[in-house]
């Protein structure tokens, strides 16, 4: 039997996780191909049901193909964080073969008959509150996806989604390969003044990794964030970001032609399934319902955002003149370098001064320590937990005696890992077929890695991510449904950053910081007169701010709102879409779309508006616990009660309103911001 199945089937390791170790890359594709077997056994079984019923049809549907669905999990989530070439040229195929066995069951005509014959008797079916969210959804998803199609647009839809399933993956190892092709070696000492000793001892190391004399920098976050914000060096900051910008545009791992090609193909589909675009196909299933919904809700930040922003650039073009007496114009690689610069000397201090309280090991103990004040959990060492690499760590979690999950931390860039941050899960949490499993979480990040010398010293900006992704985390980890599908983050994709982005408020508290946030050399506690500063300057530059993820968002709508057949060029679709949100010169030859995975090799298509979305939640939802005091536990409960636990069993408009005893204010983000 292959070994990814027999471990999966018959697990010798304790929380029946994962054997790691034993793993290897040349049985996936063998594993998919028998676990699809295996699923469409379980299919077959359902349509010989004579007489269909909720237990036989639905409830069996969502218990098939379990043990794909861990093959694949497995791949995808070690794709991502820890992969290798074989892995890299398989994900094509496996993305092909899962589309094809997708649609095999969605487009299955005898089986949707069947679902049909259950949903159309629902009201006399006596379900409970969750069978029938499940019932609706099931539903849903096939009329959403061509069970009510022809048998010639059937096909159509076949052909679409096999060419889908290749592409994304695509896109993903494009920028994976550009990342890394790049690298920036510095041999003149002169050239690397005003970077902090942390990027200059990171630096070395990976210059002695490459057997290179002088420090060498990369486009991974840890390496090229500290050098665009303290390089003094002009030149090599530009240059810097140049590679940062253009990475992917073209060249050996170019995607320049796959974004047009990805949104084309979504916007077939859509049409084929009755939908004039791919984001009113994506958006009918989300809190904002339509697209014209999002372009309001965009357009009423825009104008705020963009005045607030306006005069921030003309401050700090006032700043580099007369107070630092230089002759520049402003261009994108100064940005940040004057800025930081600009904040120390508006709040007294600079963000490098914050770096000394944020020892990688105290923050991780604040996300434990607030899991514990605020939802009584513990976390706890497992060693005897098997890992994918040796600088992951795993932690049981507790509630009292109750297991409520495995938590797996992996926090350091490396060659085989993707960039950025995100949360996953190795098992959802729910109902199995034998019992209902907790769930196996994994925060992933890119943080520096301590040096022979020097510890990892996290940025504010890296502080806040952690707790990010830590919420997500929570949501998984505290998820208490009965069917996988509803659990966790299987949650409308405009509320998913709710339990995410609300972690974020308590890193500017006091209170919350006085928890963990100590000096690494003196064990002095961050200072009550830096906090403040570091409260003040929240608000610096919060137009900019907005302003950047809002043309994100318009950016992403342009691509599946408002795509023209004539207009496929990511360095059109993006001048044209953001054109009266440019703040600084635009430089030729450069471009984001290329390496927008979020929305190219992610989930977000048609969807990064959320970020925005939910930062209305969360900014009024943290209204609550401030009113209340930021670790009160009634409130805390309600949260875990109403949104934490409940994942996607209810409508997420009504968990909100339970958990605050009203609509959401839309104010509550322009206060927060400043911008009211």
């Amino acid at each position: 039997m292959n070994q990814i199945i027999q471990n999966i089937q018959s697990p010798s390791t304790p929380e029946d996780s994962f054997n790691f170790p034993i793993i290897k890359s040349e049985d996936f594709l063998p594993a998919v191909i028998d676990a699809i077997n295996m699923a469409k056994e379980d299919i077959k079984k359902i349509e010989e049901q004579p007489t269909p019923s909720f237990k036989n049809t639905i409830e069996a549907l969502e218990l098939s193909g379990i043990i794909l669905d861990k093959v694949t999990t497995l791949f995808f989530n070690l794709l991502h964080a820890c992969s290798d070439d074989q892995m890299q040229d398989m994900a094509g195929p496996i993305s092909e073969k899962l589309a094809d066995h997708s649609n095999d069951i969605l487009l299955d005509e005898k089986l949707f008959a069947k679902i049909k014959m259950v949903y159309d008797q629902k009201d006399s079916l006596q379900l409970e509150a969750e069978q029938s969210k499940l019932l609706e959804e099931t539903f849903k998803s096939f009329r959403r996806n061509g069970a009510l199609l022809s048998e010639t647009d059937k096909e159509k839809l076949r052909t679409l989604d096999r060419e889908l399933a290749s592409l994304s993956p695509q896109f993903g190892n494009n920028l994976l390969k550009a990342t890394n092709a790049f690298f920036l070696n510095v041999e003149n000492e002169a050239d690397v003044e005003g970077l902090p000793p942390s990027t200059l001892a990171t630096a070395k190391e990976e210059s002695e990794k490459r057997k290179l004399n002088g420090r060498t920098f990369t486009l991974q976050a840890p390496s090229y964030i500290p050098f665009m914000k303290f390089a003094k060096n002009r030149q090599l900051r530009e240059k810097l970001w140049r590679a940062y910008n253009q990475k992917a545009l073209d060249g050996e791992f170019s995607n320049r032609e796959l974004c047009g090609k990805i949104a084309t193909l979504r916007k077939q589909r859509a049409q084929i399934l009755g939908y004039p675009t791919h984001a009113a196909f994506v958006l009918e299933n989300r809190m904002a319902k339509t697209p014209q919904k999002v372009i309001h809700f965009i357009e009423d930040l825009k104008k705020p955002s963009f005045e607030a922003a306006q005069k921030e650039i003309e401050e700090l073009r006032s700043f580099i003149k007369n107070d630092l007496r230089e002759d520049i114009e402003l261009q994108p690689w100064d940005f940040s370098y004057y800025s930081e610069k600009l904040k120390e000397k508006l709040f007294h201090f600079k963000e490098e001064d914050l770096r000394p309280y944020f020892p990688l090991e105290a923050v991780r103990k604040g996300i434990f320590i607030h899991g514990k004040k605020l939802y009584d959990l513990d976390f706890i060492p497992a060693q005897d937990i098997p890992v994918y690499h040796p600088d992951v760590e795993a932690f049981r979690v507790q509630r009292g005696d109750e297991f409520i999950g495995l938590l797996y931390l992996d926090f350091f860039p490396r060659d085989n890992k993707r960039s950025g941050a995100w949360m996953t899960n190795f098992r959802e949490q729910g109902f199995d077929g034998k019992t209902v499993q907790r769930p196996q979480v994994s925060l992933v990040c890119n943080f520096t890695k301590p040096s022979k010398d020097h510890p990892s010293l996290l940025t504010f900006n890296e502080v806040q991510t952690l707790f990010h992704e830590f919420g997500h985390g929570l949501h998984s980890l505290l998820s208490h449904c009965y069917y996988r599908s509803l659990s966790g983050t299987n949650v409308l994709w405009d509320f998913v950053e709710l339990p995410s982005q609300i972690m974020e408020n308590w890193t500017y508290e006091k209170e919350a910081l006085d928890l963990f946030a100590h000096h690494y050399q003196t064990g002095e506690a961050i200072p009550e007169d830096l906090v403040k500063k570091l409260k003040a300057s929240s608000l610096f530059q919060a137009g900019y701010a907005s302003v950047r993820q809002l043309s994100f968002a318009l950016v992403d709508l342009a691509w599946h709102q408002e795509l023209q057949q004539s207009d496929l060029d990511p360095v059109i679709v993006e001048e044209q879409s953001i054109k009266d949100l440019q703040l600084l010169p635009r430089i030729p030859g450069t471009n984001f779309s290329v390496s927008f995975s979020h929305v190219f090799a992610g989930g977000y298509s048609a969807g990064y508006y959320s970020y925005k979305w939910a930062e209305v939640l969360d900014a009024d939802a943290f209204e609550f616990f401030k009113e209340k005091g930021i670790f009160n536990r009634e409130v805390a409960d309600r949260f875990y009660n109403e949104v934490l636990s409940r994942g996607g069993s209810a409508d997420p408009e009504k968990l909100y309103v339970q958990f605050r005893g009203q609509e959401p204010d839309p104010k509550a983000l322009l206060r927060r911001s400043g911008l009211l």
